[in-house]
């Protein structure tokens, strides 16, 4: 773990910076045990399926910034991710009071065979100049490609230059693919450029504003910070350039997934002085009371938490109870992101389920601000003890069906689309909520807990196209270990 930086034009990866590995398979507790003794070390797989591309995770910290626009610079095929953005615009935008949502500024420089052999920073520098002419935003993103890195384009002077011509910040995020084999170094790619030219540094401290870094959930910790005299500044989906550039003047930051804000996190810390909130998000009573009387602490309102802990358990503890007595013994699985995956994993427990295991994306042994309470695996197995068949893996799905076709849940819950579809070819239940603020404090346990009762209590039609799916996967492979081609003693490092 190093001190962010912003001087430089590029985030360093996470492979780098914290040590971060795509390859672990065993128990949990192990896997947190080698992070803390320091021996953790990355596997490699002698074949691999697929790679999630950084880019579209660089795009998501940016493109849902209401009065922004963003540039692909590259093939306009690599473009083609960030239009998914959109859609979440204007679907989840009504959650967050964005009544009337614009269109969303996507561009691409269009790169072709000719500008990968004579460069294509002349276009980048023409598309600049159209793009603040036909929509005015408030700042521009570049985001880079593998095309557009490859040939060495000069895209931070470009910038630069651009941004002196045209008097509004231009931003270039260095997140090409094959940058990082940690596809979330793309977050921490975003929120570099972001921190760099938006955030200003603070005149004053609003003491009763707290940033909450997160995707593009719904507004449940808003009425929450109401109730305790806070206010919520949602960072970055659906806020403007205005407030991004206001968030240093905040008097606390809080992330819903440490994963996605492990880096924003720590720059607004150690660069702008925002005390970040070190503790795992609120999901399970055990982590949502640790959050909250953090929250307190850090925000003068021990007392205030107290009283509203104490009302969320006399209103939310009677369903909880009758959930888990209907949940008791139920078994589980989990395929999602590092820190959200952690959090589903404490829900499942809260709700009395039985984890069977989990395929999660990577694994960070720290995260930015270096504090082992962020660690939010450690705090789920510290909690509610090991989860076993801990898997680590960067999206290989041959893995995960040769997992599930083994255990068999009752349930799979995924974070991601296009997972749920393998324990459907199984007849699993299978449940994909993206709101990942859904799962929140007392009462998202209770939405959670019965969204997974409806889903498996409704269970007919997976049963049914399980008879008919047809499973790309051979019954050679369905008969190895799932882990067959990551190696031995996966991720752990001898002492």
């Amino acid at each position: 773990m190093s001190e962010i930086n912003l001087r430089p034009s590029t985030a360093p990866v996470r492979e780098k910076r914290l040590g971060s590995i795509t390859g672990y398979s065993g128990c949990a507790r192990d896997l947190v045990d080698s992070a803390r003794r320091g021996c953790l070390r990355e596997k490699n797989r002698s074949f691999s399926q697929c790679l999630g591309c950084s880019t579209s995770n660089a795009a998501c910290t940016v493109i849902l910034i209401q009065d922004a626009a963003v540039i692909s610079h590259g093939p306009v095929g690599c473009a083609g991710c960030l239009h998914e953005f959109a859609f979440t615009y204007r679907v989840n935008g009504i959650h967050r009071n964005v009544l009337s949502p614009s269109p969303r500024r996507i561009f691409s420089t269009n790169m072709d065979e000719k500008d990968t052999v004579y460069g294509g920073g002349q276009k980048l520098a023409e598309t600049i100049r159209e793009v603040n002419l036909r929509v005015r935003p408030a700042a521009i993103f570049v985001i880079t490609t593998c095309a557009s890195g490859i040939i060495g384009d000069d895209v931070e002077g470009i910038a630069c230059e651009a941004e002196e011509e045209i008097g509004i910040p231009v931003a270039a995020i260095f997140c090409e693919g094959f940058r990082s084999k940690i596809w979330t170094s793309g977050f921490d790619s975003g929120y570099h450029g972001i921190a760099r030219k938006l955030v200003k540094k603070a005149e004053k401290r609003q003491e009763d504003l707290v940033n909450v870094i997160n995707f593009w959930g719904a507004d449940f910790i808003g009425g929450w910070f109401r109730r305790l005299g806070l206010r919520a500044n949602y960072l970055t989906p659906f806020a403007t350039v205005a407030q991004i550039a206001s968030s240093s003047e905040a008097a606390a930051t809080m992330q819903v997934c440490a994963t996605l804000g492990s880096y924003l996190g720590a720059a607004l810390e150690q660069e702008f002085g925002v005390p970040e909130i070190k503790v795992s998000p609120p999901y399970g009573i055990i982590q949502t009371e640790r959050w909250f009387r953090e929250l307190g602490r850090i925000m003068n309102r021990a007392e205030a938490v107290e009283i509203f802990l104490r009302e969320e358990r006399e209103r939310w503890m009677p369903e909880i109870q009758a959930l888990r007595e209907q949940l008791a013994g139920k078994t589980a699985y989990v395929t999602a992101g590092a820190s959200h995956g952690h959090s589903l994993l404490a829900l499942l427990r809260e709700l009395g389920m039985e984890p069977q295991g989990a395929a999660i994306f990577h694994h960070d042994p720290l995260y930015d601000n270096g504090a082992v309470a962020s660690d939010t695996l450690q705090n789920v197995v510290n909690d509610y003890g090991d989860i076993p068949r801990y898997n680590v893996c960067n999206k290989q799905e041959f893995e995960l069906v040769n997992a599930l076709n083994r255990i068999r849940p009752d349930i799979l819950l995924a974070r991601h689309g296009g997972m749920t579809l393998w324990g459907a070819k199984f007849g699993i239940p299978s449940l994909l909520i993206g709101d990942e603020h859904f799962g929140m404090g007392y009462e998202g346990l209770v939405r959670y807990g019965k969204r997974i009762l409806e889903t498996m209590e409704n269970d007919e039609f997976v049963k049914n196209f399980s008879k008919h799916a047809v499973n790309p996967y051979t019954a050679w492979w369905l008969e190895q270990d799932p882990y067959t081609f990551l190696g031995d003693n996966a991720g752990a490092g001898d002492d």
